[in-house]
């Protein structure tokens, strides 16, 4: 009986975590779909990045007709750091700035992308800079360009909760077992 017991308590634990890891999942992706981390993690290089202080189904172009390039730097001949610096201009919507601005490799593509779509994404390592799910929470943690995004500077809206709190949702959609959802 309490063998029995404990199979059923073994087999019905996982579904609930697996619950608990979907609802998680869906306040991570909220903030990797948010237009201050959607914004940079756009795809090849013939793609063109998109202002990062648009929101919206109809995002603005970046001004210049910046594309993202091979390199991720920018426009190939200009590189990001030429007008972005290490700071956010104090000036509204002016040129946001961090260490080390430049792009995801386009393989890290988020921007249009569904909920299913960004989580296989995220746990498959040849897509997500050969990262386990501890070390994307690491990443988050210490990353002054991803901590960018709660900190956008004048006029933009920063990404949803916090970087801590992120990293703690990762952790527990791992911890859940990284489950996707199917859409």
């Amino acid at each position: 009986m309490i063998r029995y017991v404990l199979a059923i308590l073994l087999i019905s634990t996982p579904a609930v975590a697996q619950d608990q890891g979907l609802q998680v999942w869906s306040k991570i992706y909220e903030v990797f779909s948010h237009p201050r981390c959607a914004n940079c993690h756009v795809g090849p290089e013939n793609v063109p990045i998109w202002s990062g202080s648009s929101y919206g189904p109809t995002p603005r172009p970046h001004g210049m007709n910046i594309n993202a390039g091979m390199s991720r730097i920018g426009a190939e001949s200009i590189a990001c750091s030429a007008c972005h610096g290490l700071h956010n201009s104090q000036v509204t919507h002016g040129p946001p700035g961090a260490p080390e601005w430049l792009l995801p490799p386009p393989d890290m593509q988020w921007f249009s992308k569904s909920s299913a779509e960004i989580c296989a994404q995220i746990k498959d390592p040849a897509r997500n800079g050969n990262r386990t799910i501890d070390k994307i929470a690491g990443h988050i943690a210490q990353s002054e360009l991803v901590h960018w995004g709660w900190a956008p500077g004048p006029g933009r809206e920063s990404a949803p909760y916090s970087a801590a709190q992120l990293v703690e949702y990762v952790r527990q959609w791992g911890a859940a077992g990284a489950p996707c959802p199917t859409k």
